[in-house]
């Protein structure tokens, strides 16, 4: 299982969000790529980066930061945010992006998402599947759809896409635990489904059973901040995993 913690920006600073909402957020630090070579170092070898200002203004924004965390670190960066257009996607892509997450987009342009896929390849386009009380939430989960978050992923799934991050928006930055029961769920109907837990993880000991569950991958992001889960910790749990 990836060990994937989570940079997201706004204004150029590294920060955490409560339930999504803008209105809660806390700085961290104001140099992004200074924390990225901090999990580097730890031995991690993932980042997940959310362009939060580009959440809310629906195009790429905060690219030049994922640049030179991509041109200074051997992370792999998956990169979601405000991507929305085949331009927006370029310049993640060239900036140093790894992989890319959609969200929105799936949503709003299926057409256009299906395309990326297509041209890219199941290795690079992961889905984002974000949603509250099950229901597919965008545009920085400041909307909620109709959308029923596993037949979404299900519908996806027989498009070609393999990989899907999944927040349960009620649990993110709650530090009370993920949503073990609707990974369960997904993991038995969704056959094959690479999904990566994201939102409410406290403590290590959550990470096994994530696991052992068949996550592919899990996002940690204030657990690290609010230091309930050490960076030697996570250094650990991946040499002995």
């Amino acid at each position: 299982m990836r060990i994937i913690p989570a940079i997201d920006i706004i204004n150029g600073q590294c920060v955490r969000l409560t339930k999504g909402d803008y209105d809660t957020k806390k700085v961290y630090n104001e140099n992004p790529l200074e924390v990225a070579k901090m999990f580097e170092d730890a031995g991690i070898q993932y980042l997940h980066v959310v362009d939060l200002d580009g959440a809310k203004a629906s195009h790429i924004v905060n690219y030049k930061i994922l640049e030179s965390i991509a041109s200074k670190t051997n992370l792999k960066i998956d990169f979601g945010g405000g991507l929305k257009t085949d331009k927006d996607l370029k310049i993640a892509f060239e900036s140093g992006a790894h992989q890319i997450t959609g969200g929105s987009i799936a949503v709003k342009k299926p057409d256009i998402f299906e395309k990326w896929i297509s041209k890219f390849g199941s290795d690079k386009i992961i889905l984002g599947a974000d949603c509250n009380n099950e229901k597919i939430a965008i545009s920085g989960w400041q909307e909620e759809s109709n959308l029923d978050v596993i037949p979404f992923i299900k519908g996806y799934q027989t498009k070609g896409f393999s990989y899907v991050i999944c927040t349960d928006i009620s649990k993110d930055g709650m530090l009370d635990g993920p949503s073990f029961e609707l990974y369960k769920r997904i993991l038995n109907e969704v056959n094959g489904v690479n999904l990566i837990a994201s939102g409410g993880i406290s403590k290590l000991d959550e990470l096994p059973q994530l696991l052992e569950m068949g996550c592919e991958g899990v996002i940690l992001g204030k657990a690290i901040y609010e230091n309930r889960i050490s960076l030697k910790e996570i250094e650990q749990f991946i040499i002995n995993n």
